[in-house]
């Protein structure tokens, strides 16, 4: 039996939170973690400010394991340590774990390739006035970077609503979790429309604010 519309704002919204906590949480740990393993992938390549051949194979050999496993696959082979580190492997908080341990080598390679678009005579500029590794990653590298950072992040923040609904699927809660179990389970098909349509126009007005926010970076760094 199909749930009446007028219910299903009381199953959908309580859903909908639980999905931007967990995405909300997850993309803030993705930027504090990522973004610096970006930084050390792309100096420690040949085109860095300080190459290291080995340490770079090292962490890029390591970012690709981490890209390469499917989520769901990820998140089952982590259960231990998720069960380690917030004592259940069910709710919002078990799907921190696995979701960040997938976002990190994805959004590593994002900072990495956006940070590879900035023009080497910018950096060679800041080389010869005299900036410190720090300064020119700080300067040079984050500020002519960031309309490819943000585009970066907002691809990695979508991909994030994927995972959510995933984990949701296998206990997590979140919209993943109210289209399995009541949507699919008891078919009902009111509650997979509603929870479909609002996981498609999530994603809609995530990528719309991203582009907007490259917009207007591009323009202010021209």
């Amino acid at each position: 039996m199909n749930t009446p519309w007028s219910d299903v704002p009381e199953l959908l919204i309580p859903a909908l939170g639980e999905t931007l906590v967990m995405v909300g949480i997850v993309m803030l740990l993705i930027v504090l973690l990522g973004t610096p393993l970006g930084l050390v992938l792309h100096n420690t390549s040949p085109s860095g400010l300080f190459p290291n051949r080995g340490l770079y194979a090292a962490i890029s050999s390591i970012t690709n394991v981490g890209r390469s496993l499917p989520f769901l696959v990820l998140m089952a082979a982590v259960i231990p340590f998720t069960r380690f580190v917030v004592g259940t492997n069910i709710g919002v908080g078990a799907a921190i774990v696995p979701m960040t341990l997938a976002g990190i080598p994805f959004a590593a390679r994002l900072v990495q390739n956006a940070i590879r678009e900035v023009p080497r005579e910018i950096t060679a500029a800041g080389i010869a006035a005299g900036g410190s590794p720090v300064q020119i990653i700080r300067t040079v590298q984050l500020s002519e970077a960031l309309p490819g950072l943000v585009g970066g992040f907002t691809i990695n923040l979508i991909a994030l609503i994927e995972y959510s609904a995933i984990a949701g699927a296998i206990g997590a809660g979140g919209l993943g979790y109210l289209a399995v179990n009541y949507g699919y389970q008891r078919f009902d098909g009111t509650i997979m429309l509603s929870c479909v349509v609002t996981l498609i126009l999530a994603a809609q007005l995530l990528q719309f604010a991203g582009d907007r926010t490259v917009a207007r970076l591009t323009r202010t760094a021209s």
